[in-house]
């Protein structure tokens, strides 16, 4: 009777705090689950800091309370998260200030409990999927990491160090950085090797910025600028460079660039002719950060070879996205599309339920063409030019603090 009397109390207590946080709209997010008490404790490592790294880690810490005691720990060797959506006009000096593209990632974390969540400054050195560990390395020196579940994030990086993407840390990339807008201040004559969405994307900000001033030249290795875009979109794009004063020159690449005597460059193009110029910015030649993965879980690109669910092949409990995942091309879009379906997953396999297939999504394109400008595709449908505008005018930074500290999902 006793049991009895206090199995009936306790279930009137669960019913009001029920009733309460029903009526203040946390039912979902508040109700404890009494067994939740006894699940062991789950550790989740997260290799990289950018786009899909920080926000897998918060779509899962928000849900943390529904799938009872998880353990995030995030390893990057930078300390600030860098919207490098913006960085073809952070490259013209003026324009953004560092405090708009970097931002803390401890600070982003700070609501969650040293319990729930870890961030160590590093970067992943080798693994060992069989005992389920990581190696890293960083400031602070070398250790072995324990995982029960592990998401490789650690997106790409420019072939040339440049500070389109994240070099080694965040003071690294701010003085590239700043470097090369001083650069692109004495500059007379710049050129752009590649005419995909982030060489049309610099063109395009140095012709709005330069285009009366300084001799601007684009070169794209096909018959046209963006070749994976719809044509309409390749031709508009191209329209709106001439009208900055862009010079684009069609099927020419480049086969060598070397340092003039002066100082300058002197580029090599594969029809024999050559290009003295103040400043080149090669954009082709993105490379991902895959040093750490054993060879054969690669493709012949360096990226890592995934399934339907995002699983590392041939791999258990280990996924990759982003950048860094062979699935789809690496964009800051189907990274956040990963990101989402992951942690979903994740919330499934902590709570015995059957994982979900990861269906990729219409491809699209949206290119900003200096600061007025805009042109792009949904699939094989050309999008209004003010509406790509409209949406990418400001490069989405206002989105940064959203998404690094978790608000945005």
């Amino acid at each position: 009777m006793l049991y009895i009397l206090r199995l009936a109390a306790s279930n009137v207590q669960l019913a009001v705090v029920t009733v309460f946080h029903f009526l203040t709209g946390n039912y979902i997010l508040r109700i404890p689950d009494p067994s939740l008490a006894s699940r062991t404790m789950k550790t989740i490592v997260i290799l990289g800091g950018s786009f899909a790294g920080v926000s897998t880690a918060h779509r899962i810490l928000k849900q943390a309370v529904k799938i009872g005691p998880v353990k995030i720990i995030l390893v990057t060797p930078n300390t600030h998260f860098y919207w490098n959506i913006a960085a073809p006009r952070a490259l013209v000096p003026g324009q953004v200030g560092d405090d708009k593209i970097f931002r803390s990632i401890a600070a982003g974390f700070k609501k969650y409990p040293a319990s729930q969540f870890e961030l160590i400054t590093a970067s992943a050195q080798s693994l060992d999927f069989e005992a389920k560990k990581v190696e890293i390395s960083g400031s602070a020196g070398s250790k072995t990491l324990d995982y029960d579940y592990l998401i490789l994030a650690t997106g790409s990086r420019t072939k040339k160090d440049l500070p389109l993407k994240t070099l080694d840390s965040t003071d690294a990339t701010k003085d590239a950085l700043h470097d090369f807008q001083a650069q692109v201040k004495k500059s007379k004559t710049i050129v752009i090797a590649g005419a995909g969405a982030t060489g049309t994307e610099i063109a395009g900000e140095l012709g709005f910025e330069y285009g009366r001033q300084k001799e601007i030249i684009l070169l794209a290795g096909g018959p046209t600028i963006l070749e994976t875009a719809i044509p309409s979109v390749s031709k508009n794009a191209a329209k709106l460079l001439q009208d900055l004063k862009v010079d684009i020159k069609l099927q020419t690449t480049v086969i060598g660039a070397a340092k003039t005597t002066d100082g300058r460059q002197e580029i090599i193009l594969s029809g024999g002719d050559k290009l003295i110029t103040d400043l080149y910015i090669p954009t082709f030649g993105v490379a991902p950060n895959s040093s750490y993965v054993p060879g054969k879980y690669l493709n012949d690109n360096g990226r890592v070879k995934v399934d339907d669910n995002l699983n590392v092949k041939g791999v258990q409990d280990v996924w990759a996205i982003g950048d860094v995942s062979d699935l789809e091309p690496p964009q800051a879009f189907l990274a956040d599309r990963q990101s989402a379906h992951l942690a979903k997953n994740i919330i499934l396999i902590l709570s015995n339920k059957t994982p979900l297939p990861y269906k990729q999504g219409i491809r699209g394109m949206g290119v900003q063409i200096g600061r007025k400008a805009a042109t792009g595709h949904m699939g094989n449908m050309k999008l209004p030019g003010f509406l790509v505008n409209m949406l990418r005018k400001n490069l989405f930074m206002d989105k940064l603090g959203p998404t690094v500290n978790g608000s945005a999902f």
